[in-house]
Parts: C-alpha cells; sequence; structure tokens
C-alpha cells in the first residue's frame, strides 16, 4: 500500500519525518531565515537535498554549496553537513 502525505501536514520542527517507515528515510527539513544546523553527519547513508524554497548555504567539510530553490545536491553521509538558511527555506531530505 502506498503511503501519501502532503508537505503542509509536516508540522515537527526543523525536522519532520514523511513516512512512518524508516528506510529510506525521509524528512522535511524546515529552517527561519539565518537558522543554522550544527555540523553532524549521516554515516552509511547517501544523501538527496531537494531545496524546494528559500536560499541556503549547505557546508560539506569544508566546502560551502549555495543552493537556491528548486536545486538538488547528493552526498555521502560520512560528510560533516550544517545547512544554514539565508532566507526562509523548505528541503526534503532523503536518507539511503
Amino acid at each position: 500500500m502506498p503511503e501519501r502525505t502532503t508537505l503542509a501536514d509536516l508540522t515537527d520542527r526543523p525536522h519532520a519525518e514523511v513516512f512512518e517507515t524508516p528506510r529510506p528515510r525521509t524528512v522535511r527539513l524546515s529552517l527561519d531565515a539565518d537558522e543554522r544546523i550544527p555540523r553532524h553527519t549521516h554515516e552509511d547513508s547517501n544523501v538527496v537535498f531537494h531545496l524546494l524554497s528559500g536560499r541556503l548555504e549547505l557546508t560539506l567539510d569544508d566546502e560551502t554549496h549555495t543552493l537556491d530553490a528548486g536545486e538538488l545536491i547528493r552526498f555521502s553521509g560520512d560528510r560533516a553537513v550544517s545547512p544554514y538558511a539565508v532566507e526562509p527555506s523548505t528541503a526534503v531530505v532523503v536518507f539511503a
């Protein structure tokens, strides 16, 4: 049976689990302007980060990538990641 939801139904902040099924883990990330998630890793995962709205700077180890709405970035979860919202931002992040 397929699982179906909308982003508007996801209210937990800053992370909201999209589906009850843990694999692949899928979350909606919502950040206010000037909000940052501290450096962390998602070991043993590959990460797809899709910025739906806003603008953010995604630091991976010592590299910073600026993302605009509609852009996706894929990276190894072994890298240290820290998203920083330049403006209010919403993303869907998949850990596979």
